[in-house]
């Protein structure tokens, strides 16, 4: 695991180490979507990992898809936010809010203006989603007029300078996952017949018209991306042009110079090899179900330059002393993820914790 602690950048960003903070829904933020103070501990407890990528952020009313998530287009928001960014630059740590809007992934229940969900086209996910009153279907949601697509591609520039007023290092746009923009990419979730829809570049348009305009807001060394090819997240399907999309999409994002690519790798190796092949500036490389031991392999192959890390920075807020150390890990809580309050979210101990407890 040598090379996971040499220093690497991010941007502008000088970063201590090869790990970061993956991005995890937590649902902790206010009614309106102001990040609270256990929000600007949460964080901070985990400034050891370096860069930090937040949960999913919506841009818009719209953009909302599960309650308490937070949003960064109010001015609210943005002063929320300050808290947070301020308390990881305080502890040493770097912020990157993803901006993620879920597009159909939502419920009227769920959204402060209680509208019909949107998207590219009007077809239901065929899946449930947990409202206040308990889980229920997702309704068939409002196809985007082309107007509505330009109007939501202004959000997301907006919420990306709101970002960086609030003190955010920079934003990363969520292309995966089964929410609006892996929506615009998915073949059965995309059904346009316009300019938006039907041909891989079509289908990758909305995606590009995101980024460029956010580069443009905020500055490319500011900007990261992340994808997920294959995810049947939200009852999407690449179909079978899916790595072909991927790959014409990495291809335009690489000419934008961003900061990074985030990939959610769900197991094409042959399609991670091309990704690689194609973005020369850094790539994280998330791996679902990897093995502890396993951690630095895409480091020491080549393949990634930075490794993202979900629940066990959930579980350990010094995951970077206990994986030097080799002390062993606390254990991540999976009920308490989404449970609001702060057990399960700042309540895991550190091993001083530990230790001045044992005294």
């Amino acid at each position: 695991m040598n090379k996971l602690w040499s220093e690497t950048k991010v941007g502008n960003l000088k970063l201590p180490h090869r790990l970061a903070m993956a991005p995890m829904t937590r649902s902790r933020a206010e009614e309106d979507g102001t990040p609270g103070e256990l929000t600007s501990l949460y964080y901070a407890q985990r400034a050891s990992m370096g860069l930090l990528i937040t949960e999913g952020a919506q841009p818009s009313d719209d953009g909302q898809g599960y309650l308490w998530s937070p949003g960064i287009y109010t001015e609210h928001h943005i002063e929320g936010w300050k808290k947070v960014t301020d308390a990881v630059h305080a502890a040493g740590g770097f912020m990157f809010i993803q901006l993620m809007h879920a597009g159909r992934m939502s419920h009227p229940d769920n959204t402060p203006h209680h509208r019909q969900p949107v998207a590219p086209s009007a077809i239901a996910p065929g899946v449930q989603m947990f409202t206040a009153k308990g889980m229920q279907d997702i309704p068939v949601p409002r196809e985007l007029s082309k107007e509505d697509i330009q109007t939501t591609i202004a959000d997301f520039r907006k919420a990306a300078a709101a970002a960086i007023e609030a003190g955010a290092d920079g934003v990363e746009i969520h292309g995966a996952n089964g929410y609006l923009i892996n929506q615009f990419i998915g073949e059965n979730s995309n059904t346009r017949t316009d300019e938006y829809g039907g041909s891989i570049e079509n289908r990758a348009r909305f995606a590009i018209e995101v980024t460029k305009a956010v580069v443009e807001e905020i500055g490319a060394e500011r900007t990261g991306f992340r994808i997920s090819p294959g995810t049947p997240l939200g009852g999407i399907q690449d179909g079978k042009q899916g790595p072909e999309l991927y790959l014409y999409l990495v291809q335009q994002l690489a000419k934008l110079d961003l900061a990074y690519l985030h990939v959610m790798h769900l197991g094409n190796e042959k399609l991670l090899q091309s990704v690689r092949s194609i973005w020369t500036n850094p790539l994280l490389v998330n791996r679902a179900g990897h093995a502890l031991e396993d951690l630095s392999v895409d480091l020491d192959n080549g393949i990634a330059d930075i490794i993202p890390v979900g629940a066990w920075s959930l579980a350990n807020p010094d995951l970077v002393e206990r994986l030097k150390t080799g002390a062993p890990l606390n254990e991540a809580d999976p009920t308490t993820f989404f449970a609001g309050g702060s057990k399960g979210y700042t309540d895991y101990p550190t091993l001083k914790e530990l230790e001045a407890h044992k005294s």
